[in-house]
């Protein structure tokens, strides 16, 4: 291996000492070098692409055989993150590194360690590429098995891993172009250690966030959340290191820091879309003034409602048998009696168990809520079996539209702010 080698080193040399006397030779006095250096560097990088685009071909197109990405997942990972062009740069890099000196053989010494700094610097960026489409391709590897609680995991260590490494390999450029030890640069540091911690602080807060989102799989990227600290709501779109992003429903986005996912109430609705069923809970504010108790004549009015018919009528005799041998029964607080309010939600349970939209498997609640200044809250406690948007609305606007109208029959009073 190593003759071969030599034997290549000797080719380049016999075939470029020509060109390094032509130029000696048309070149001004005491300018030649300028153009042999020139020449040489062009020399190098013309063969650095000739190579590159070679191997490029060659590698991708071995990795291209392997295209079917469910038998293959790995391979076909690592060939859409392009690593295979890095692994083509890293080895069209290594050749310039071998091949150099062989150009115009032992002139241009003072050039020969430049042109090791920028083929080092080159493998420097090379292997940084090489990290970042490294960590794409385990990122396509995990959307291609559609394990989205591992990709918000790696979402938070890749751009940990991005910061750290374009640290990292800043401070090896650096030592590599002005071939200074990198103990030095690390060293200074140390003294600035408590100020790098505070300029980091969110970007280990987002991530230790998003190792605790990954491994707790609370949340992940396309869950319909609401946050009620930032009156958001939405489908997440997106969880970086420091930020995540929210596409709202009304076509705007929004993006909070992602350490508050640790710190921050979140609801995630994402199981209403899975099961099928959207809640609906909202209640109806009654003026107490209006409620009293319901004379003959108003259940006998009352009893031409087909839903609660058969309510008044059995209620009626049991009520008239508890007060056969009652003092003072004419006295209509003497005993048990309906009310307007009471008959109400006997009505409003029974209308909303006969609407087909909602789900009879899920509770189906009429109920009374504390009294509040704004008077009774009457709550409609149940679950649509239609979870879009505008469906939902509309199935909860007909339930509300009705009880709202329906309160006059038995002389109730709705509360409303006046103006």
């Amino acid at each position: 291996m190593n003759d071969q080698l030599e034997d290549t080193r000797d080719l380049i040399t016999q075939l470029t000492d020509p060109l390094y006397i032509y130029i000696s030779e048309i070149s001004p006095s005491g300018l030649d070098w300028v153009f042999h250096m020139i020449v040489k560097m062009f020399l190098l990088c013309t063969v650095f692409l000739v190579i590159d685009f070679v191997l490029k071909i060659i590698i991708n197109t071995v990795f291209r055989i392997f295209h079917n990405q469910e038998k293959y997942p790995v391979i076909r990972s690592i060939y859409q993150s392009k690593v295979t062009n890095s692994l083509a740069h890293l080895f069209a890099l290594l050749i310039i590194a071998g091949i150099h000196e062989s150009i115009f053989h032992g002139a241009l010494r003072n050039t020969t360690k430049f042109i090791v700094r920028v083929v080092n610097l080159g493998m420097v960026l090379t292997f940084a590429g090489m990290l970042y489409r490294g960590l794409t391709a385990f990122r396509n590897y995990f959307i291609i098995k559609q394990d989205f609680y591992k990709i918000m995991a790696l979402n938070a260590i890749s751009e940990t891993v991005r910061i750290l490494g374009i640290f990292i390999f800043t401070v090896v450029g650096i030592c590599v172009i002005f071939g200074i030890k990198g103990t030095t640069i690390v060293g200074s540091l140390g003294a600035i250690t408590a100020v790098l911690v505070l300029v980091f602080r969110d970007t280990i807060l987002g991530f230790v966030t998003g190792l605790h989102v990954a491994t707790s799989k609370n949340l992940k990227v396309g869950d319909w959340v609401s946050i009620p600290k930032y009156n958001v709501e939405g489908n997440i779109a997106e969880i970086n290191l420091l930020t995540t992003r929210i596409n709202n429903f009304d076509k705007t986005f929004s993006t909070i820091p992602t350490y508050d996912l640790l710190t921050t109430e979140i609801k995630n609705l994402q199981v209403i879309s899975e099961t099928n069923a959207r809640r609906i809970k909202k209640s109806i504010y009654f003026n107490i003034n209006s409620f009293k108790f319901l004379e003959e004549e108003d259940i006998e009015r009352l009893k031409n409602i087909n839903l609660i018919s058969d309510y008044l009528k059995q209620s009626s005799i049991e009520l008239r048998k508890e007060k056969e041998n009652m003092a003072h029964k004419e006295e209509i607080i003497n005993g048990r009696q309906l009310t307007n309010i009471g008959v109400f939600r006997y009505y409003a349970q029974k209308y909303i168990e006969r609407i087909p939209e909602l789900d009879k498997e899920g509770p189906v609640i009429v109920r009374q809520l504390n009294i509040t200044p704004q008077g009774l809250p009457l709550e409609i406690y149940s679950f649509t079996n239609d979870t879009e948007w505008v469906r939902f609305e509309e199935i909860q606007a007909d339930i509300f539209d009705h009880l709202l109208v329906a309160s006059k029959e038995f002389d109730l009073e709705v509360m409303q702010v006046k103006v």
